[in-house]
């Protein structure tokens, strides 16, 4: 954990979701930290946050990308926007368990738009 709990590392989120079931994990684009699940993406993040700023993008619920995208520290996701993808630059105005809910909630959109086969062997979702 960050101090005070706010924001999120690369470190954060590998510990965050790095075991959940069907879950990899790849450097993309040269420099961003990408995770998946059944080969589609759900959280990117610079993996030098130093060197690239520190933003996290998540996919999100239809209904819920109007309200985050009005909260001061997130943005629509450039060329992911249209997906419902959203991009948090300011991750540190945020709770770290805020980010995670954010990211199991993308992890969860993701796996429900793979076929019930693969559904159904990944297992039970992580817990909330």
């Amino acid at each position: 954990m960050s101090k005070a709990g706010k924001g999120m590392t690369p470190v954060q989120l590998e510990a965050l979701c790095g075991a959940w079931p069907g879950v990899t994990r790849d450097i993309k684009w040269g420099a961003d930290l990408v995770f998946s699940v059944g080969g589609k993406m759900f959280a990117v993040m610079p993996a030098d946050p130093v060197a690239y700023g520190h933003r996290l993008g998540i996919k999100v619920a239809d209904e819920r990308f109007l309200e985050l995208t009005d909260q001061p520290g997130i943005v629509p996701s450039p060329y992911l926007a249209r997906a419902h993808w959203v991009s948090v630059v300011e991750p540190q105005r945020f709770a770290t368990a805020e980010l995670a809910a954010l990211v199991r909630d993308s992890y969860v959109l993701v796996r429900a738009k793979l076929t019930k086969k693969l559904q159904k062997e990944l297992g039970p979702l992580p817990p909330a």
